[in-house]
């Protein structure tokens, strides 16, 4: 082969292997399921520590929580609820929000309501000052193929005092889990902050999960819309339990611990349709994420 033809033919090859690439490259953009992470913390419940009396190590943990969210750089972050241990607290409520102002911009963040932010059987009054405080009580929010949804689960564990709230809540993720089946959403999470069941679906009642007939309306709503994966926070240890084909994750505190379970956080990872959920000491934040 004479050498211009050579260099003719190679330009060529070469040629049909960068339009190879590129149209691979729009071809991996448009299929919209690259890997991705985002942070899971719960219970900052600035206050707990010294039963109201203070916050400095809350603020320290915190404050190392988004310092280490804006190393790794994740997708967003989600605050499980109990951001406050009273609540209408101002100065535990402008505490946690300064903290959270911290976070990089370009990271949003996502609150979730627990039962320390409104009360235990909170009062029209209660849930009107955290939308005051802190915004909507429950929404959605997406991300790529991912949807989110936030849910105050008070209304699920003890909405004697505000049955109207619960039913509006309760008609809107009907409306909300129907609109998302019409879109093929690879991926729905739940963040609510009481876990449904600890260790499994069948447990007696108590003050760390929904109570019985309630978590099974919620369990039979969530397979029926093919949820896989739902997030909690409240129990300030770590638990995981499954049923049928369900996934209860139930995260450690970022505030004070009640078991062995150190103060942390967890780094969930999507990479297609697996998803990996680790749970990390603040001590031992890993120094990348591997997807």
């Amino acid at each position: 082969m004479k050498l211009s033809r050579y260099f003719a033919v190679s330009s060529f090859c070469m040629a049909v292997t960068m339009i190879c690439l590129l149209v691979s490259g729009c071809a991996t953009r448009k299929s919209g399921n690259p890997s991705f992470f985002f942070i899971q913390m719960s219970d900052p419940q600035f206050g707990m520590f010294t039963a109201n009396k203070s916050f400095e190590k809350e603020t320290e943990n915190f404050e190392k929580a988004i310092a280490e969210a804006n190393r790794l750089k994740p997708a967003f972050v989600v605050v499980t609820g109990d951001l406050v241990n009273s609540n209408g607290d101002a100065a535990q409520i402008a505490e946690y929000k300064r903290v959270a102002g911290q976070l990089n911009p370009s990271i949003p963040l996502y609150n979730v309501p627990g039962n320390h932010d409104v009360g235990n059987t909170p009062s029209p009054a209660d849930i009107a000052g955290y939308r005051n405080a802190f915004g909507k009580d429950y929404y959605i929010f997406s991300y790529q193929s991912t949807l989110g949804i936030v849910l105050n689960s008070v209304y699920l564990h003890s909405p004697q005092n505000v049955p109207d709230q619960a039913k509006e809540q309760d008609q809107w993720l009907i409306k909300t889990l129907e609109e998302a089946k019409q879109k093929h959403y690879r991926h729905i999470f739940v963040f609510l902050h009481h876990p449904l069941f600890l260790k499994q679906d069948n447990e007696p009642d108590e003050y760390f999960n929904i109570p019985t007939a309630t978590r099974q309306k919620y369990l039979d709503l969530f397979k029926a819309y093919r949820i896989h994966y739902i997030f909690a926070g409240h129990y300030h240890r770590n638990a995981v339990a499954q049923n049928a084909g369900v996934e209860m994750v139930t995260t450690g505190p970022i505030g004070k611990p009640l078991g062995k379970d150190s103060s942390g956080f967890r780094i969930i990872t999507i990479n297609g349709s697996k998803v990996d959920y680790p749970y990390y000491k603040l001590d031992s934040i890993p120094g990348q994420i591997n997807r």
